[in-house]
């Protein structure tokens, strides 16, 4: 058996696979993060903690196995997070997680290299998201991180509580804004803009190396044996795609989780001058060209609870009953600011066209529709870079949504898939697992297991774009850039 978890920024979830990659077995401990001002969000390292014995041991319970069964655990989990730990391995401080914008005045104050000058290095955008900028933060804010032993990501973090080392794999690596795509190790000349020793720093290998054995201090946190290897782990943007058997070019991933997710791989390290997605290392010599999210499940429950409907189907069965546009009617999905179609952190949502004749249906499809278009924005940059994209894949919980995949597939004009097992960050996580413990040769050989139990499961639900309708998205389409960029002054004031 073999455990593979995910830490998300509402629950940690395991899953129990066996040695070819069923899913026996699956729990989740929900928890939830703090925001102790505007721009600033914070989780507690002890939740991911006391989640990962519950999720476990309830996943081996569902499966109906015991954890001496179990010989290998991988690791994913959200990016961009950044918490210090001490000599003991113990978190210093509450983890800045993705959504923390707290050291935009550190990138504000930085010397030595502009924007442009760092994405061609690191393929990402100069962004107060990254973990550079969190540590620059931290060393200023809150003194005790000049002496930690090393800078963590949540992923890295737990792999460290439960085997002691320090290691990112080189997908985590290069969302640091530390990581030369071209050199595959930090960037010494970013190392000094920034301020930072590499000894600060994981080391860096690949994501399915062992990263050690769990240890008598891993046992007691995970309920797992002592002495089972653990794999080096990866974050959950390239987890997910990899546990769905994305592991050639040819389909764009969209996860639609409290973040949207979109990307595709390539064969080359393509750098976007326009910075709307970034470039990072995926596996097998690929690179996975991703935008990293918009709030797009987090808009949906934001609609939820400012309507106070029910629920997420409630939401859903409303706007199946509003036309297709809208009737005029257009949503900036930028609750946490614009990942597309431009990248801008001050940017705020909105809803436009709004007239007597619009009820709770147009708003409710509104804001589906507008996390459609600008999914739309990150594919046709996508192929504008000859990256392939021949269909798409959603994953996610709200691949879940009938309704929200065909208004993909008719916004896009490319078909959709949905496949029978939505949450694959945890399976990516096993997949890296099987081989760091050889129960697999090769991520290839997993990702062939992986088709075959989609196959074995009643394979995918493919919608097709309506032909009728695409035409009335392409025209909305025009209309929702033509509003961002009247409200564009606005944004950057």
């Amino acid at each position: 058996m073999i455990v593979g978890i995910d830490i998300g920024t509402q629950s940690l979830k395991a899953v129990i696979v066996d040695r070819n990659l069923n899913v026996l077995g699956e729990a989740a401990y929900r928890y939830a993060a703090r925001f102790p001002q505007p721009g600033w969000a914070e989780q507690d390292p002890a939740l991911w903690e006391r989640g990962l014995r519950v999720a476990v041991a309830s996943a081996l319970d569902n499966a109906g196995v015991v954890s001496d069964e179990v010989r290998a655990l991988g690791v994913a989990g959200q990016l961009d997070g950044c918490l210090p730990l001490d000599r003991d391995g113990r978190a210093m401080h509450h983890c800045l997680i993705w959504m923390d914008r707290r050291a935009e005045r550190e990138l504000t104050a930085l010397k030595g290299i502009d924007a442009q000058s760092l994405r061609g290095i690191t393929g990402v955008t100069m962004d107060a998201s990254h973990m550079a900028a969190k540590i620059r933060w931290l060393l200023k804010n809150f003194p005790a991180s000049r002496k930690a032993v090393c800078f963590h990501q949540p992923v890295s973090y737990m792999v460290s509580r439960l085997t002691g080392a320090h290691i990112f794999d080189h997908a985590v690596a290069s969302t640091s804004m530390l990581y030369s795509l071209e050199k595959a190790d930090y960037d010494p000349r970013l190392l000094k803009v920034f301020g930072l020793d590499r000894r600060q720093l994981p080391e860096i290998k690949e994501a399915w190396d062992q990263a050690g054995e769990i240890s008598a201090e891993g046992a007691a946190l995970s309920g797992l044996p002592q002495g089972i290897p653990v794999a080096v782990g990866t974050g959950d943007d390239y987890a997910t795609p990899l546990g769905a058997g994305i592991i050639e070019p040819g389909r764009m991933a969209c996860v639609l989780g409290t973040a949207e997710v979109v990307g595709a791989l390539d064969t080359g390290a393509k750098i976007d001058k326009r910075g709307l997605v970034e470039t990072h290392r995926y596996f097998g010599g690929t690179y996975f060209i991703e935008n990293p999210g918009w709030l797009s499940g987090g808009a949906l429950e934001w609609f939820v609870d400012t309507f106070r409907l029910d629920g997420v189907e409630e939401m859903v069965s409303l706007a199946e009953t509003a036309p297709a546009g809208c009737e005029g009617l257009l949503f900036l999905p930028a609750l946490s600011g614009a990942m597309a179609p431009e990248w801008i952190e001050s940017a705020r949502g909105c809803y436009y066209g709004l007239t007597p004749a619009h009820g709770t249906a147009h708003l409710a499809r509104a804001v589906l529709e507008s996390c459609a278009f600008a999914m739309r924005d990150v594919l046709e940059r996508l192929r504008s870079m000859d990256v392939p994209v021949r269909s798409i894949l959603l994953l996610g919980g709200g691949a879940k949504s009938r309704l929200w995949s065909q208004i993909r597939a008719d916004i896009s004009g490319v078909p959709v898939a949905v496949p029978a097992q939505l949450d694959t960050s945890p399976i990516g996580a096993a997949m890296l697992a099987a081989v760091a413990a050889n129960i697999q040769p090769s991520l290839e050989s997993c990702a062939m297991l992986v088709a075959d139990t989609e196959a074995a499961h009643a394979g995918q639900k493919v919608m097709h774009p309506d032909p009728a309708k695409s035409i009335i998205y392409d025209a909305a389409y025009i209309d929702y850039h033509r509003l961002f960029k009247s409200l564009r002054p606005m944004f950057i004031s």
